[in-house]
């Protein structure tokens, strides 16, 4: 019985996944673990970097499935481990992290993952500063129960089976949020640690050129995509409270409705004016940056507009077999693609 699985989801990774290999590997090293890199057919050299180490590397066939949810689902079909980490293709992992949250598992086994500080290695856009402070606000001493693990977390395989899939495949992003919600509607905890479990070297790009990037990879179709899967988990109630970006693309919506209906009223031109420039002016305040103001407000309104295709998007079933293949194995010998986690974990 494997110990640990480490999953390596990769796209074009070619400069980072080195990096990321060696420092799951080291995690392991103390263990009965696999690392697998599941790639969403990275057109670099990334397979062929990964294919030079003692991993598993499996390939995702139709690149019109690549989605951030696709990839953790993806190495869940062939990994084996007893726990299970998520790591970004651009991240290094911290083995004393693994460490810690290891012991937490073997001896709570009411909690059904653990999480940890994400360090960011660049800031090289307002959205990477965004979230590095929001991170620091939220941030407390010890640990502390969260809703979900951002960024990757180590997951009790047995707490996953009873969920019936790792992530979402459906999804351009909250992939992670709509694990973090499954679980706990089936009363698993979620442990967010102090202690720093990746460093992220994440896009290096300036703001404009990233939220074009994320204009194109489909993100912003991610917040209705979630509203859907509330819908057929049933926890919608749970993500109009605890994810900001489902309820505000609503009230985007919401709000220019009853603009353009005031201004058949009052003054056309004037109100309309007025409706746009004050959502800006109001963020530029709170955030203090006029660039970081119109920043977020160009972002409510793309993933409003995103909402609205997102929920009329039509799902694959989540927890139906992604089709792959295996391009290299490790020393361990990797599961059939059709044989479900289930079937190996019973074995």
């Amino acid at each position: 019985m494997i110990k640990i699985s480490i999953i390596i989801k990769t796209l074009n990774e070619a400069a980072n996944i080195a990096k990321a290999i060696e420092s799951a590997l080291a995690a392991v090293a103390d263990y009965d673990g696999e690392v697998i890199i599941a790639d969403s057919a990275s057109t670099d050299g990334t397979v062929a970097i990964a294919k030079q180490f003692p991993t598993s590397v499996v390939v995702l066939e139709d690149v019109l499935e690549r989605r951030c949810g696709v990839g953790p689902q993806l190495g869940y079909q062939y990994c084996r481990g007893e726990y299970i980490y998520i790591l970004d293709g651009d991240m290094e992992l911290d083995a004393a992290f693994i460490r810690k949250a290891i012991e937490i598992l073997d001896h709570q086994n009411e909690v059904a993952g653990v999480g940890g500080y994400i360090h960011e290695m660049r800031t090289d856009n307002l959205e990477l500063k965004g979230r590095i402070k929001r991170f620091q606000r939220a941030r407390k001493k010890d640990s502390r129960d969260v809703d979900c693990l951002n960024g990757g977390g180590l997951y009790r395989r047995t707490a996953i089976s009873q969920v019936g899939y790792l992530s979402d495949r459906n999804l351009h992003a909250f992939e992670e949020y709509d694990l973090g919600a499954r679980l706990r509607s089936r009363g698993w905890r979620l442990v967010l640690l102090e202690d720093k479990a990746v460093d992220h070297y994440s896009y290096a790009m300036g703001t404009w050129r990233l939220l074009w990037h994320r204009i194109f990879s489909g993100r912003f179709l991610s917040s209705g995509e979630l509203f859907r899967a509330a819908m057929a988990g049933r926890y919608v109630g749970r993500v109009l409270r605890e994810v900001r970006i489902v309820p505000l693309s609503i009230g985007v919506w919401a709000y220019w409705a009853c603009s353009i209906l005031a201004a058949q009223l009052t003054l056309p031109t004037l109100t309309l004016l007025t409706a746009a420039g004050m959502p800006i002016a109001v963020m530029a305040i709170r955030t203090k940056s006029l660039n970081l103001g119109l920043f977020s407000v160009l972002t409510w309104y793309l993933s409003a507009g995103g909402f609205a295709v997102g929920v009329l998007r039509r799902r694959c079933p989540p927890e139906a077999s992604i089709r792959s293949r295996v391009v290299h194995s490790a020393a361990h010998a990797v599961a059939r693609p059709e044989a479900t986690p289930e079937s190996l974990w019973a074995g």
